[in-house]
């Protein structure tokens, strides 16, 4: 028995624990053997160059292919209309929550002006001229930059319509992007295998540049994320199961919510946390014709926790290149950025790293941000897949109030079990 549970423990945390150990060993030469990180460094350049590569058609086949194979009925077309207006609510919302927090608590990180003067921006650019440059692009071949990663989402968006929209004769185009979407998964699998050696050689040219004092400045955007993901965990989900139900949302939600925690806990994972939200969502009350939808998709388009942890990355990143965070410009393309990594990067595997790229790419940020904002992504995960994965089952309920259905009658049976 204590075998069995020590191999799911490591099943499930063991990629986190491997990263985790990489980047200690490498924190650890980076303080007491700099002179070794001039040989160690170009392990990390090859572990980002592997990952940008990938990261390309795999952004295009998940997207075109998820957009391709979607049905939908005129019932459907209200579910997934209130959906879309929860999700979007409940993510900026987070997202909202998140800055003012960052705003009352700031943190600190060491001055690095040496990376400051990589940054690549324009001071002859209008706003204008950025989202031009953002959503579009001149030429064909231009998509397949990193740095044209809005522009190539947009397409992809765009071919997964075309494709529904040609219907019998798109059918072998659409297998087509199913095989290369499911490819590129296994590809980025592969890519993501060396990791901890990549963000670990990486870190520890970080430390031997910035100094030891690096470990605080980590700690400090840890401590606050996890007790202000706490509070909103706990404070946030009963407001949006009151709204939903009342005082019997608020009760039956907290009832049935311990096993998805747990299992969220336990699994680090979403998808593995989604039948025991069914499951919850059934004893709450919340129709089986909306649970069975607002749930699935929401454990790839609904990323409370992802976005909190996306805020926290955009300010720690422009912290670390000494930029005001808190520009009202800024803070209008954080939570842009936000809204679009934390609904399309939850369907991707390791999708959060392909957010971070995103928008380091998106906010014209030099690339030595990246291995910080991926460890801050590593660190924070477990509690960012409870708020990931259990506020799919409260965002159904708040999606039964909108359709104007009813919940039924399991609300109040639930109550005296």
């Amino acid at each position: 028995m204590m075998t069995y549970s020590t191999n799911l423990f490591f099943r499930n945390y063991g990629s986190i624990i491997l990263l985790i150990v990489g980047i200690l060993i490498g924190s650890l030469i980076g303080i007491y053997l700099p002179q070794v990180v001039t040989y160690i460094k170009p392990l990390g350049d090859i572990f980002l160059n592997l990952l940008f590569v990938a990261v390309i058609p795999l952004v295009f086949f998940a997207i075109a292919s998820s957009i391709a194979n979607i049905e939908g009925t005129s019932k459907l077309g209200k579910i997934l209309a209130a959906m879309s207006f929860v999700f979007i609510m409940s993510i900026l919302i987070s997202a909202s929550a998140t800055i003012v927090t960052l705003y009352l608590f700031p943190l600190e990180v060491p001055h690095a002006p040496q990376v400051e003067t990589m940054l690549n921006d324009n001071p002859n650019d209008t706003w204008g001229d950025k989202m031009v440059r953002f959503l579009t692009v001149s030429e064909f071949w231009k998509l397949l930059s990193r740095e044209n990663m809005l522009a190539l989402l947009i397409f992809s968006f765009l071919i997964g319509i075309a494709t529904r929209k040609s219907n019998a004769t798109a059918l072998p185009f659409k297998a087509f992007l199913n095989a290369g979407n499911e490819v590129m998964k296994n590809l980025l699998i592969l890519v993501m295998k060396i990791a901890p050696i990549g963000l670990g050689a990486y870190f520890a040219y970080q430390v031997s540049s910035l100094g030891p004092q690096l470990f605080g400045f980590y700690a400090k955007p840890l401590g606050l994320y996890y007790i202000f993901g706490s509070v909103y965990f706990f404070l946030a989900f009963s407001v949006f199961a009151f709204i939903a139900n009342g005082k019997y949302g608020f009760i039956t939600f907290w009832k049935n919510n311990i096993i998805p925690s747990l299992t969220a806990i336990g699994s680090c994972s979403s998808l593995a946390t989604m039948p025991a939200n069914l499951l919850a969502a059934k004893k709450i009350g919340v129709p089986d014709a909306i649970a069975n939808v607002v749930i699935p998709l929401g454990t790839t388009l609904h990323k409370q926790g992802s976005s909190i942890s996306s805020i926290f990355k955009i300010y720690v990143a422009y912290l670390i290149i000494g930029k005001d965070f808190f520009e009202p410009l800024t803070l209008i393309m954080a939570l842009g950025i936000t809204l679009l990594v934390s609904i399309v990067a939850g369907g991707i595997p390791n999708g959060g790293y392909i957010g971070e790229i995103l928008m380091i790419s998106v906010l014209g940020l030099p690339i030595e941000a990246i291995p910080a904002v991926m460890i801050i992504g590593t660190l924070v995960d477990p509690l960012a897949t409870i708020l990931n994965a259990t506020g799919d089952t409260v965002a159904s309920m708040v999606v039964t109030k909108l359709t104007g259905s009813k919940f039924q009658p399991a609300t109040q049976d639930s109550l005296k079990t």
